[in-house]
Order: structure tokens, then sequence, then C-alpha cells
């Protein structure tokens, strides 16, 4: 389906685009564009790369003039630039909502303009019941895909929704890899927490799945297992043969004791796909009775669909996933 294709990634010099060049370099595809605005991990990237397929773009999804250019010809789109770290954007949160937000709305209306056939933008778990501001803006992001969708006929947006993706820049799991490596005590905030562990490669794969199967403003979840943070600290020190501290800091600001991926509320129309959830969009306009006159039953009592209650994974599984990504990389 990307055979002689265009596909352009936001944010692309992160780990996600990463992955995604690691994955299509080898196929068919004609050319894939990674548009970011760090000239310094565009360079890194080129000289690793080096692959004609591959075109930088500086540029900025902030600046819709930036975008524009960059997405002529393009075929395909996978919006992954944001703001993602919950802390930056708790102190300086308009910075998230020019990024997250206006400049997810700025792609969108370029890539409409530009006639791109298909564009799959990437949420996070942090955008369902969220209480910072990076899950916040992440949250107004998907509601300005859904609301674009109504009205893009010729360009279909989708939207992905995932939780921590393990060992991705800025996550727990290389900080606790670095501990251990420099004997120093593992930190964590709360053993009881629980969050999601889903693999680089499976988030590609998330986004595939939704770009075969969604319709415009459908929003997909990969039902992903979870695990304790303290287990994983534990297991981290018996993968490296560590006896160093575990040391308990306390919750950070605004953080969660878990992570959800899809409220009750949309549990009651998500069509269950087997490995995943669809959440359909709603692409009726304003002007129908049910929104403002009339309601629909609770067709029944559903729960949310959390990192407590999905499979939680054993020592020996959270191993094996583990050595899966490359742990321990001495």
């Amino acid at each position: 389906m990307f055979t002689d294709k265009v596909l352009l990634i936001t944010g692309g010099t992160g780990s996600f685009g990463n992955a995604v060049l690691k994955k299509f370099l080898d196929t068919d595809i004609r050319e894939i564009r990674i548009f970011s605005r760090d000239e310094k991990k565009q360079y890194d990237m080129r000289l690793e790369i080096q692959n004609p397929k591959v075109k930088f773009y500086i540029g900025d999804v902030r600046n819709y003039d930036s975008i524009l250019p960059a997405l002529k010809g393009v075929h395909y789109v996978f919006h992954a630039a944001a703001l993602k770290q919950v802390p930056s954007c708790e102190f300086y949160p308009m910075e998230a909502v020019r990024t997250n937000v206006i400049g997810t709305e700025n792609m969108l209306n370029a890539a409409i303009a530009q006639q791109v056939e298909k564009v799959i933008c990437l949420s996070t778990d942090k955008a369902v019941y969220p209480i910072n501001a990076m899950g916040i803006s992440k949250a107004l992001m998907e509601k300005v895909m859904v609301a674009k969708s109504r009205d893009s006929d010729k360009t279909i947006l989708v939207g992905t929704r995932y939780g921590n993706v393990m060992a991705s820049r800025g996550s727990v799991i290389p900080l606790f890899v670095e501990q251990i490596q420099k004997n120093l005590p593992i930190t964590i905030t709360e053993p009881t927490m629980t969050r999601f562990m889903m693999t680089l490669d499976e988030a590609v794969d998330l986004v595939l799945y939704a770009f075969q199967h969604g319709n415009s403003g459908d929003i997909f979840v990969q039902k992903s297992p979870a695990a304790t943070i303290g287990l994983l600290a534990e297991t981290l020190r018996k993968i490296y043969q560590s006896n160093v501290e575990i040391i308990t800091i306390g919750t950070r600001h605004a953080e969660k004791l878990y992570e959800t991926l899809l409220t009750r509320e949309e549990m009651q129309n998500a069509d269950d796909m087997g490995n995943y959830f669809r959440i359909p969009s709603d692409n009726r306009d304003l002007n129908y009775s049910k929104y403002f006159f009339e309601g629909s039953k609770i067709a029944k009592p559903l729960i949310d669909y959390d990192s407590h209650n999905t499979t939680q994974l054993s020592e020996q599984e959270l191993i094996s996933l583990l050595k899966s990504i490359g742990y321990p990389n001495f």
C-alpha cells in the first residue's frame, strides 16, 4: 500500500520516526520526508541513514507556511510532532497548546490544502481524563482532528492513542538503566503505579493498522499489557545483575497512579477489533436533536480500559519483553 508513495513524518527525528524508517526503508516506498525543527538531529539522522529515499525538511508545525510546501506531492502523513514531557508542558502550557493543538491544526489545514490522501495523528493515554497540560493539549488535538475530519472530503484523518512506548527517548527505562550502570539508586515515584508497556514496533504497527482500517475521524487503541513501576525496576535490576537500592521518591506533580486508554463513555461505542479498539467518529453536524434535546440510554454498564485493569505482565513476561527491545544493552 506504500509502493511508489511519498510519506511525510512530522517530528520525524524522534523515536517513532526512526522506527518508521527502520521498517520502511527496504520497501518500495518512493520517498520518506522527515519534517522537524531540529537541524542537529536531522544532521545526525542523515549521516546514519545515508539513503536517497529520505529527504529532510526544516520547519515547525507552528508555522503553516513552513509545513505547506513540505506537503506538496505527499500522499500520507504520520503526525508525531508534539511536546510530550509532562513537566515542561506543565510549566509552559501555552507552548503545549501552540505545538500540540495549533500546530496540529496547521498541519491538517496544510494537508487538506495539498490534497494529501491520509493523515494519521499520534495521541497518548494522557489525553484520557487529562490532569496535566500535556494531556489536555493532546485531548484537544484529538478533538481538532475529529472536527476537521467532518469537512475533509478528500483527506482522511485518523487518530491513534497509545501508552508509554518502552525505551523511547525521555522514557523511564533508559533512566533506570543509566542509574544501574552508574551504580546509582533507582528512583521510582510509586511502586504500585501502573503503566502500559508497548514497544516502538507495536507503536508503528498501531499506526499502520489505523492507516488500513480507519475511516475519517476514527481513533484506534491497541490492547496493551501493563506492569507496575516497582516490578519494572526490580526486573531491570535482575537483568543487569545489580544490587543497587530502589528508592521511592513519591508521585510527581501532575502524575497519575494509572493511565487510561479508553473512557467508559468511549467503551459504549467502541468496536472490538481483536488486538485493537476503534472509537468511531460521530460525523453528524451540530444541527441534530440528540445533541441538544434528546438523549440515549446507556446500553450497558462499562468500565474504563486502563493500566490497572488490563493484562498485568509477570516478571518473566516483562524480562522477555525487555530483551526483545535490546535490554540488557551492554
